[in-house]
């Protein structure tokens, strides 16, 4: 599926106490772009609800390359590498602008769950079709 991409600065409050981007910050970008990508295609969180459904994480992988620290230009990137009946596995990758070095790439599982019952339900054919444009 087509990738989404964007651009940011590393803050201050990124960083922890080894003076680097900490652990949770990386899951916390993880979740925007996956957010910013879902809202690109049409799909965010409340053209979601009106189909009846949200998204819930499963699972969340990231795996470290190299620190990231305050001041850098950071580019995420994300996109959908499967999408099944109830589950989509969504990748990302954070490079830094200066020298394209990958700083950590990721995964997350996510479930279509209806939105009342929270149970997984069977993702709608306009959602995926919808990943599938261009933005």
């Amino acid at each position: 599926m087509k990738k989404y991409s964007f651009g940011f600065k590393v803050e201050a409050t990124d960083i922890d106490f080894n003076g680097h981007v900490g652990n949770v910050t990386y899951l916390k970008w993880m979740i925007e772009a996956a957010t910013r990508h879902s809202r690109a295609v049409g799909f965010g969180y409340a053209q979601c609800l009106e189909l009846g459904g949200t998204w819930v994480a499963k699972s969340h992988r990231i795996e470290y390359k190299k620190p990231a620290f305050e001041g850098e230009e950071l580019e995420m990137q994300t996109w959908i590498e499967s999408i099944g009946k109830i589950l989509s596995v969504r990748c990302y990758r954070l490079m830094r602008s200066s020298d394209a070095s990958v700083i950590c790439e990721g995964e997350t599982e996510w479930v279509f769950v209806d939105q009342r019952r929270m149970r997984p339900m069977k993702i709608p054919e306009v959602v995926i079709e919808g990943f599938k444009r261009d933005v």
